[in-house]
């Protein structure tokens, strides 16, 4: 009997790992996290396979940043944090729980906790913390400091108030040990997101500031925070430089995430508020060493200059593998000129992306069809199976079409395309009660014009809305651009302060608990929140909660696909689109691995500065223009 058991359980754990599953068993340690299946690296995980394990340490990485900063605080709703903070995770600064990785999806690695657990029903998380972890005053990073965190965060931050909805308290088990308790069973991503958690100094924060005056961690501050991180606040300018230095004695050093990366001794960021300053800071060097380009049209045109010919500035693409964002315009329905699916759906008949990639975009982009692009959770074709049985419960609140047809955004591929989708724009506006009268598209009854506003905060913006607004004049709706500077572009959009934005919201390969904060009703009430189109409909919250709470990825792929079409079929956004690579432009002064992590696409922290490079051009560019 014994021996039947042991065959069973042998034979249980080679066929979970056969389908690429864990097969540590509830609540025993676990030193590495993964959502989908095991990580390539095992219990064995040295360092990432890609890094350069020797790579030297020292020299200075310079970037350029465009707009202003007046704030050291990234977890609040106000102000503008600087260049190496972030509003979820660490940033330069902070170190969290565990650390996600670079070159596999849904997977992270120890940081600060050196291990985990959990329950089989999900109802809680154990982590332990490494011993050695510390404050850069010297202090252990303590239990104390992560349930603070935890606290705080949640109270004053909205991504980690919806990201840990469901946690409902933090507790010490030991000096070592803290446990998270859930508000229900069965949140098969929460155990493993908590490692997400940034974790804040309680006893900084609770002191009182060079002056004597108590620091608030729910105000902004200018003043350099203490952190645990690979870097520290070295000097800054307010709103116009900032410039961390590598931390000597960094606990962290020698952890596998951290071999071979975080390499510079300084990282300078200059604030420059225009967007050709920017542009002409990279050219002369000196001021910004690696330029990401977005722009389809400066990256085959503008890469010209001397710099580039001589080989001094290189030009490269890294492919990505990981999921593409969901790259829109997004319709405030907090303005009631969006409330109607109708109107929203004339919007989107009227975004030209195939004339827009052949003469402004070069033909590098692809059109965005799914709010989970790349990944097997975007859905297709008509509904069918677990997917169809999930979405038949909410049948009749739910647009007709969406069981009938698969989802199709508008395609301009011949010039009659043109005069087909704007006459359908025109119809639908016929039917949510516009009309066109005098050349101008208005309320059928009152007569009001239909008129937005989009806002942006740079040229790039002009490029994505000139061909758009022109497409709308012609069946009279009257379309503009804003450019505002980048605080109060910043301000505006944590307030939902706009008609129209464009921005973008990331997915993962296993969604969950952050799906809140993109969707939820809760979250269109909150400042700060990622649900730009402020969307309040009980079938998205219904089946965001199906996602947070799936049984297993099966379900989670069903209802993923079952949002993912509620979401296409409302017309929430426009879509724009996407490029499956990374373009980078960089002077030649780094060394650089062989490969590269192809899910991230470029991986700059395993960068290092070459110092016979750097002297050359050093030399070759000193007091040029």
């Amino acid at each position: 009997m014994t021996v039947g058991r042991t065959l069973l359980r042998s034979l249980l754990a080679a066929a979970l790992l056969a389908a690429g599953l864990q097969a540590t068993r509830a609540d025993e340690w676990r030193t590495t996290s993964s959502l989908i299946g095991q990580s390539k690296y095992g219990d064995n995980f040295q360092h990432y396979d890609y890094v350069n394990p020797n790579a030297p340490k020292g020299g200075a990485y310079n970037s350029v940043v465009q707009g202003t900063f007046d704030s050291f605080n990234p977890y609040i709703v106000q102000g503008a944090p600087a260049a190496g903070f972030q509003p979820l995770g660490g940033g330069l600064l902070y170190d969290t729980l565990m650390d996600q990785a670079t070159d596999e999806g849904s997977v992270s690695h120890p940081l600060i906790a050196d291990a985990y657990k959990y329950p089989a029903d999900y109802s809680s998380a154990t982590y332990r913390l490494d011993p050695r972890a510390k404050w850069h005053d010297g202090q252990p990073i303590t239990v104390d400091d992560v349930i603070w965190s935890f606290q705080v965060l949640k109270a004053n931050s909205p991504m980690y108030s919806r990201y840990f909805e469901n946690v409902t308290e933090a507790v010490a088990i030991s000096d070592r040990e803290v446990e998270f308790h859930f508000s229900q069973k069965g949140n098969r991503e929460l155990p493993k997101i908590l490692g997400d958690l940034v974790v804040l100094p309680k006893h900084w924060w609770e002191g009182t500031d060079p002056n004597g005056k108590k620091r608030d961690i729910t105000k902004g501050t200018l003043e350099p925070p203490l952190g645990s991180a690979a870097y520290k606040i070295a000097s800054f300018k307010p709103g116009s430089e900032i410039v961390w230095q590598r931390v000597p004695d960094y606990w962290g050093a020698k952890l596998p995430v951290k071999i071979g990366r975080e390499n510079f001794d300084t990282q300078r960021f200059t604030y420059i508020l225009d967007d050709n300053a920017v542009w002409q800071a990279f050219k002369k060097g000196g001021l910004d060493d690696i330029k990401p380009e977005n722009s389809s049209k400066k990256w085959a045109t503008f890469y010209d200059f001397p710099a580039i010919k001589a080989g001094d500035v290189i030009k490269q693409e890294f492919k990505t593998t990981s999921p593409e964002p969901m790259q829109a315009f997004m319709l405030n329905q907090r303005r009631p000129l969006f409330q109607d699916r109708l109107v929203r759906e004339a919007l989107t008949c009227a975004y030209d992306f195939e004339t827009m990639n052949r003469t402004l975009f070069f033909g590098f982009n692809t059109r965005t069809s799914s709010y989970f692009q790349g990944t097997e959770l975007a859905s297709s074709g008509q509904p069918q199976g677990k997917e169809l049985e999930i979405l038949e419960k909410y049948r009749d609140k739910l647009p007709p079409e969406l069981f009938t047809q698969a989802f199709k955004l508008p395609v301009y591929d011949t010039p009659q395309a043109e005069r087909k989708y704007l006459k359908q724009a025109v119809d639908l506006f016929a039917k949510a009660g516009w009309v066109i009268k005098g050349g101008k598209m208005v309320n059928a009854k009152t007569g009001e014009p239909f008129k937005f506003e989009i806002i942006g905060s740079s040229e790039t913006d002009q490029v994505l809305s000139g061909t758009y607004i022109a497409n709308l004049r012609k069946i009279g709706v009257d379309a503009t651009l804003r450019i505002i500077d980048q605080s109060q572009y910043i301000n505006r959009v944590n307030n939902f302060d706009y008609d129209v934005i464009t921005n973008l919201l990331q997915q993962s390969e296993s969604p969950g608990n952050e799906q809140r904060d993109f969707w939820s009703s809760k979250a269109a009430d909150t400042p700060g929140s990622r649900n730009f189109s402020g969307i309040k409909d009980p079938v998205v919250d219904a089946l965001v909660d199906r996602i947070i709470f799936a049984t297993d990825r099966d379900d989670l792929v069903a209802v993923t696909h079952a949002l993912d079409r509620v979401l296409l079929w409302n017309y929430y956004v426009v879509p724009q689109y996407y490029r499956a690579v990374v373009w980078l432009a960089y002077w030649n002064k780094f060394g650089i691995p062989d490969k590269q992590p192809s899910y991230r696409g470029a991986d700059i922290d395993s960068w290092w500065i070459d110092p016979e490079k750097e002297k050359a051009l050093a030399a070759k560019y000193k007091g040029s223009d």
